[in-house]
């Protein structure tokens, strides 16, 4: 992943908050509306720059389209950010 994208991902509080919604489970751009008071076209702006960066999923269910969190994929980028600024930091430490 490209830490430059991920950074501008993160950059944002409503995208933030959308990760967040969708942290432990799916929901439509409907549904991330009404959680955080944001139009639908902002909101799918945003869905759109995350999906790109690879931190949210879609699937479609009929005539919805269902978002969720790449888990995998933030914790990926995190640690490519803390690999890039901090290489000599050895990890481990951080489980205890």
């Amino acid at each position: 992943m490209n830490t430059v994208e991920f950074a501008k991902a993160l950059a944002d509080d409503t995208r933030q908050k959308i990760m967040a919604l969708c942290c432990c489970q799916e929901l439509s751009v409907n549904d991330i509306v009404e959680a955080t008071g944001v139009s639908q076209p902002t909101v799918s702006h945003h869905l759109k720059i995350l999906k790109s960066a690879g931190l949210v999923d879609s699937t479609r269910r009929g005539q919805q389209v269902i978002y969720s969190l790449n888990q995998k994929q933030v914790a990926l980028a995190c640690c490519q950010v803390a690999e890039n600024f901090a290489p000599d930091l050895d990890l481990n430490i951080l489980d205890t």
